[in-house]
């Protein structure tokens, strides 16, 4: 008699977790605990773009309410951007004090800026909370991504990356659907950065369920802890010098792919509420409308960029997003009225897709003994870039147009920095240990 044979039995697909929306697509068949982490640092990420959207959306009464003239918006908004410079220094602690020890203090900093943000009696006010929130946002989001990053298997990391971007983005949907009442909140715009004290009534489950990376515990158990995590000055700066030494071409392309696409998108989002309800004069309602359904189909850019980036490679998507990007920005500030949500959606659809690409390659492209200070790279040359982009929109704003005009023209920058990313090696579907072997930068 034959020994019966058994056929192994196909892996079993999970359910679908109730808090992906089916828009965005099907879900690979990972394992539950990696989905729990997904949700998790989406759920962080979605009260960081909350806080993101309400400066875009409330501008305009923001600088009525505070008195900041017209001329002055550029300097001010650069200001802030700029305010995101300390993270530059706190990020790298990721690769020293741990990732989840960092994610949860920037969870407790964006949450307390965002309510005293609210509270604010000057520009200068503003300005002072704002940065601080900035900082811990942009730290916040860098730690996070390098969660993904470190956790997912390398044939779904994009998705990883881009579905934890496109639930975060939905953010921006409570922040427009709360604006489209803005007349009738309590104080204002002031009632719309209350909203910030959710994450701190949260921080407990935080706190319980987000768990350090299976990669940096290793690190740490076969290297030790770098340094005694002290912060200041040259201790923040060391990591990053240590990045320069080890992998100067990649560091410096990355860098300067985040900058050239801060300085070309940054302004042309900063300006979308002010714009619309300036020159076209809509209403708050019309506004969010065209933030929650055309934003809604453009954060889909994140999915598609994550898949097809797992597919045919990061750059290629890259590349064809960054080159779309300047033709939806001048169908939105120069085109008639009625393009305006089309090309919306597709000015979302391509900074997020373009951003999923640049987060994917700058945690990617280095070990984990770098991939913290990498990503504070990146968000220091963002923010130096998104800085510039608005200094030099404000620069050259002058008379009516000015501002359609100069947001326009800079947008051409993100065409350049896809250019950039040819330069740069492709990633997909490769082992982080085996991208980060190479010695070749």
């Amino acid at each position: 008699m034959f020994a019966r044979t058994t056929e192994p039995a196909p892996p079993r697909r999970h359910r679908r977790p109730l808090w992906i929306p089916p828009f965005l697509g099907g879900v690979p068949d990972l394992d539950p605990q990696l989905l729990s982490v997904l949700g998790l640092v989406a759920l962080a990420l979605f009260f960081e773009q909350y806080d993101l959207s309400m400066l875009t959306s409330a501008l305009k009464f923001i600088a009525e309410d505070l008195s900041i003239a017209e001329s002055k918006l550029g300097r001010y908004t650069s200001l802030i951007r700029l305010g995101a410079l300390p993270a530059f220094v706190l990020i790298p602690f990721a690769d020293r004090i741990g990732r989840r020890r960092l994610f949860l203090l920037s969870i407790i900093g964006i949450s307390v800026a965002t309510m005293l943000t609210g509270l604010s009696q000057n520009a200068a006010q503003f300005v002072a909370f704002q940065i601080v929130a900035r900082t811990f946002l942009v730290t916040g989001m860098a730690v996070a991504f390098v969660i993904i990053t470190e956790e997912f298997p390398a044939q779904h990391r994009g998705w990883g990356i881009g579905m934890a971007g496109a639930l975060g983005a939905c953010g921006n949907g409570l922040g427009a659907a709360l604006f489209a009442v803005i007349h009738v909140l309590p104080y204002g715009w002031r009632a719309l950065y209350v909203v910030g004290v959710v994450p701190i009534l949260l921080l407990p489950r935080f706190r319980r369920e987000v768990r350090e990376t299976a990669r940096f515990q290793r690190h740490r158990d076969a290297h030790g802890a770098d340094g005694d995590g002290s912060v200041g000055l040259m201790s923040g700066l060391q990591p990053l010098l240590s990045l320069a030494r080890t992998y100067p071409t990649r560091a410096l392309l990355v860098g300067l792919v985040g900058a050239l696409v801060a300085f070309g998108a940054m302004p042309a989002f900063q300006f979308i509420g002010y714009f619309t309800l300036t020159v076209h004069r809509w209403e708050p309602w019309r506004f969010s409308a065209m933030v929650l359904f055309g934003g809604g189909i453009g954060i889909i850019g994140n999915v598609v960029a994550g898949r097809l980036g797992d597919n045919i490679g990061r750059r290629a998507v890259g590349v064809v997003v960054a080159g779309l990007f300047p033709v939806c920005v001048w169908a939105f500030y120069r085109g008639p009225g009625w393009s305006l949500p089309p090309a919306w959606i597709g000015l979302v659809f391509c900074t997020t897709a373009i951003d999923v690409v640049i987060r994917a390659l700058s945690t990617e492209l280095f070990p984990t003994s770098h991939r913290g200070t990498a990503a504070g790279w990146l968000s220091l040359m963002s923010t130096m870039g998104a800085a510039a982009g608005l200094g030099l929109v404000g620069l050259g704003t002058h008379a009516p147009g000015d501002l359609a005009r100069m947001t326009s023209l800079v947008s051409l920058a993100t065409l350049l920095g896809g250019v950039c990313l040819l330069l740069l090696p492709e990633t997909h579907r490769r082992e982080l240990e085996e991208i980060s072997a190479d010695d070749d930068a």
